[in-house]
């Protein structure tokens, strides 16, 4: 003969949480947080593209040579902040200097 048992489980679906945590209140960051910060030196380095090549072929460029990259005109270039991506960006001209805009904020992995 077999024996059942019935078994109460909680209700899975409800959203609500137990009455005994309470949310941490939102805390409202400004500019000044980061003070402690603001002298720090990074790295940044805007990438339009890359090449493979051999030192040989490396060797015997000259100026003026044209080396073939892996991006298209038009494309996104790469920005990164001490050797993680953090943007994507376009070239502009400002006065007689290139500058890079941001169009895009990269959100990744922080491990």
């Amino acid at each position: 003969m077999s024996e059942t048992t019935d078994v109460n489980l909680p209700n899975l679906e409800s959203t609500a949480p137990p009455a005994d945590i309470v949310p941490e209140p939102e805390v409202k960051r400004t500019a000044t947080d980061l003070e402690a910060v603001y002298d720090v030196a990074v790295n940044v380095s805007a990438v339009l593209g890359k090449a493979t090549m051999e030192v040989s072929q490396l060797l015997k460029l000259n100026r003026g040579a044209v080396v073939e990259l892996d991006r298209k005109i038009g494309e996104a270039i790469d920005i990164y902040v001490n050797d993680r991506l953090v943007a994507r960006g376009e070239v502009v001209l400002v006065e007689d200097r290139l500058g890079i805009t941001m169009t895009e904020i990269v959100k990744g992995d922080r491990s």
